[in-house]
């Protein structure tokens, strides 16, 4: 037995190990500037430097990029909180044709997006909202994967709970905030990680919508500096690992919550 404990833990270990690798690869990569397709492969950094960090940061408005994927990122959770709180909360009520929409929120999770940026577009023109932060972070405001998250999450607390605190005469947006959201802690945490990464890392939606220069996210920051460098090795694994950073410092402190989030609903008892 003990021996099958070690073995399973051997095995976990290099598997992470080799997930690190890349990483690692990426790092070293960034410090050195190396060719990535020298061979024998160097496994220590030779000569590590910040230089490439340095043209990151001064070659082009990376804070201005910084701030704008800030902003937007932070529009896109807070909005997303609001609207797939409300919309899960609301699909856990029993109400005539509440078993269509459903069906119908699950039947769009397989339209993928690309085929929705037309109108995705006209609305947001519409709206008045191209060129800003708010017309970016539009269409993650809300997303049906984050709505039933959230309507698993409120599903598994006990109804007799709920009815004792609208006996207290709580109104519903009371029993929302203070029994529903203090207990799905892990359904928050999914929901946020998750519209970080999409927010972060997205680039078509801020090409379309974006016009002047000030307004460009990372993403596209990351196109405009690999258009001045002429040896873009390092340069560009400089940039991946400073767009990297919150991404991972966020999802290693929400981790536990975040797969909790995930599993939810997946097992009975």
């Amino acid at each position: 037995m003990r021996r099958r404990y070690w073995h399973r833990h051997a095995i976990m270990i290099a598997v992470s190990f080799l997930m690190l690798i890349p990483f690692y690869w990426v790092i070293k990569t960034s410090l050195t500037g190396e060719n990535i397709y020298a061979w024998p492969p160097r496994i220590l950094p030779v000569d590590p430097h910040l230089f490439n960090y340095v043209d990151v940061w001064y070659l082009i408005p990376f804070g201005r990029y910084l701030l704008n994927s800030t902003i937007v990122t932070a529009m896109a959770i807070a909005g997303s909180l609001l609207f797939n709180v409300a919309a899960g909360y609301a699909l856990t009520k029993h109400f005539p044709g509440r078993r269509w929409i459903v069906m119908l929120l699950l039947s769009c999770m397989l339209i993928p997006f690309q085929a929705t940026i037309i109108p995705a577009y006209l609305i947001t023109s519409w709206l008045g909202v191209l060129d800003t932060w708010l017309g970016v972070a539009l269409p993650l405001l809300s997303t049906i994967i984050c709505i039933f998250i959230f309507k698993a999450s409120f599903e598994a607390v006990p109804p007799s709970l709920i009815d004792a605190a609208r006996v207290d005469g709580l109104s519903e947006w009371r029993i929302v905030t203070r029994i529903l959201l203090p207990l799905s802690k892990s359904a928050i945490a999914t929901n946020v990680i998750l519209t970080f990464i999409w927010s972060w890392n997205s680039f078509l939606w801020p090409l379309i919508t974006i016009r002047s220069p000030e307004m460009q996210t990372l993403p596209l920051g990351l196109a405009r500096f690999l258009s001045v460098m002429e040896d873009t090795t390092g340069a560009l694994f400089a940039f991946v690992v400073l767009v990297l950073i919150p991404g991972l410092a966020i999802f290693l402190m929400a981790q536990k919550e975040f797969i909790r989030g995930l599993t939810s609903g997946a097992t009975k008892g």
